[in-house]
């Protein structure tokens, strides 16, 4: 389609400008001529690209234009940390439409562009089993915002947070998918969801999940203050709820502007 497209295309321009006849008419009907072939040419030229560019891995996430949530961002960003560290939100209603729901395009992912300040954003996936790694997991190399570590008694301050966790995506040194998390944010609260979500897979190869993780920042902050985390498995409630999770380590005071700290 491609080489015939490039030479419909070559033809309407050999056409075009060639010597015109004297009588208007007959210029008027080459001009036209020349015209419907160069569209021609262009249309079955493209034709193969659009066909390349709408194919891509069965992994991909249907199509979406934003990544909006109906999580209530402003909302949980004004929170302060009281001394519970996991809040539900909705009554634990994941408050997934039907659409949303779906499982026609099989198991995916999806990631929100980094922001003009390099932040995270929304990550959304239909879980199953096929998109769990069969590989361990390598040592992640990306610093996303906020990453000042340090090392406190039992171990480091922060963790290189997985938005989707590597154990039920595959993903590891995905920028889109990495945010700077306390280590008490990332395991055990985060993971202990995460746990429930694999150990729901593992059980059969039809089993899916819809699940969304938004890191929630205030302002234009680049350390998160927590993550809204809502899941719920296809065709039963194994797997139903909607959470907050604040990202604060005991003992230590954060700067969230900068992810700088001290010790309290």
């Amino acid at each position: 389609m491609l080489i015939l497209g490039l030479i419909v295309l070559l033809a309407g321009i050999v056409l075009l400008l060639g010597k015109a006849p004297r009588a208007k008419r007959a210029r008027t009907r080459r001009r036209k001529q020349a015209a419907s072939l160069i569209a021609i040419g262009l249309a079955l030229a493209g034709g193969q690209q659009v066909q390349q560019k709408v194919s891509g891995p069965t992994t991909q996430a249907p199509a979406k234009t934003t990544h909006n949530t109906a999580q209530p961002v402003t909302k949980l960003a004004q929170l302060t940390y009281n001394g519970d560290q996991e809040l539900t939100i909705n009554n634990n209603d994941p408050a997934f439409s039907e659409a949303d729901l779906k499982t026609t395009n099989g198991a995916w992912t999806r990631f929100s562009d980094l922001d003009t300040h390099n932040r995270v954003g929304v990550a959304e996936a239909m879980l199953n089993q096929r998109l769990m790694p069969t590989q361990e997991r390598q040592p992640l190399t990306w610093s996303p915002t906020g990453w000042h570590n340090k090392r406190l008694r039992g171990g480091w301050l922060y963790n290189r947070s997985h938005l989707i966790g590597f154990q039920l995506s595959g993903e590891n040194n995905n920028p889109k998918n990495l945010m700077t998390g306390t280590r008490e944010l990332n395991s055990p609260l985060m993971q202990a969801h995460e746990d429930d979500i694999a150990h729901y897979l593992k059980q059969d190869a039809k089993h899916f999940v819809r699940y969304e993780v938004t890191p929630v920042f205030r302002g234009d902050e680049l350390l998160a203050r927590g993550v809204a985390m809502r899941a719920q498995s296809i065709g039963d409630n194994t797997i139903r709820f909607n959470v907050y999770i604040f990202n604060v380590q005991p003992g230590v005071t954060l700067n969230y502007a900068d992810g700088t700290s001290r010790l309290q």
